[in-house]
C-alpha cells in the first residue's frame, strides 16, 4: 500500500528513473520492472502511479518539456528586442541540460514513439506548436507574415535536425556550433530584410 504523502516523491523518482533507463538503453525497449527497480520501488507501485509504460514515458517527456519551457521563460525574462528574444529561444533549445545523454535518448524515443502512439503524437504536436508560437511572436515583428512563417519553419527544423544529428553522429557539430549555425540562419534572414 502506498504511503500517504509519498506520491509526488515517488512519481519524481520514477520519472528520473525512466529518463536514465531509456538513456542507457537508447530506446523505449525497457520494462516497467527495470524502471521501477532503478527508482527503488516495485513494478506494482509504478503501475499504481502511472498505469502503463507509455504513461510513464509520457510523464517523463512532460517533465522534460516543462524543464525546457522553464528554460525558455527564464531566458526571455527582461528581453524586449525581438531578435534577442528569438536568439534566447534558440539558446534554450541548445542548453547544456537538453544535451545530457539521457535527455537526448528520451527525445529521440519521443520522436519515434510519436509515429506509433496517438498520445505521444499529441504531446509532440503540443511541443512543435509551442516552439513555433514562441518563435512567431517575435518573428511577426520583424518580417511579413509569410516570411515569419518561413523563418519559423526553418529555425524549428534546424533545431530539431541538429539535435538529431548531435544524438546520432559523433561527427556532428557540438552544441555551441549547432546553436551558432541556427543563429546564422536567422542572421541571413535579417540581412536579407535589411537589404530590402
Amino acid at each position: 500500500m502506498p504511503k500517504v504523502g509519498m506520491e509526488p516523491q515517488r512519481r519524481e523518482a520514477m520519472i528520473r528513473a525512466t529518463i536514465q533507463t531509456i538513456g542507457e538503453a537508447g530506446s523505449l525497449d525497457v520494462t516497467v520492472s527495470q524502471i521501477a527497480k532503478r527508482a527503488g520501488m516495485s513494478p506494482a507501485l509504478a503501475h499504481h502511479y502511472f498505469g502503463s509504460k507509455d504513461q510513464i514515458f509520457l510523464a517523463a517527456m512532460r517533465h522534460i518539456l516543462r524543464s525546457f519551457g522553464e528554460s525558455v521563460t527564464l531566458r526571455l525574462r527582461n528581453l524586449e528586442e525581438p531578435e534577442a528574444r528569438i536568439r534566447a529561444i534558440i539558446a534554450a533549445s541548445f542548453a547544456s541540460g537538453q544535451f545530457d545523454k539521457e535527455i537526448v535518448a528520451a527525445w529521440l524515443t519521443f520522436y519515434v514513439r510519436a509515429m506509433q502512439s496517438e498520445d505521444v503524437a499529441r504531446l509532440l504536436s503540443v511541443y512543435a506548436r509551442r516552439l513555433k508560437s514562441n518563435l512567431m511572436y517575435d518573428l511577426r515583428k520583424l518580417f511579413s507574415p509569410e516570411e515569419a512563417e518561413q523563418v519559423a519553419q526553418g529555425l524549428a527544423s534546424l533545431i530539431d535536425g541538429f539535435y538529431i544529428r548531435h544524438a546520432l553522429q559523433h561527427v556532428a557539430p557540438d552544441r555551441d556550433a549547432s546553436q551558432a549555425l541556427v543563429c546564422d540562419y536567422l542572421a541571413l534572414w535579417m540581412e536579407r530584410k535589411a537589404r530590402g
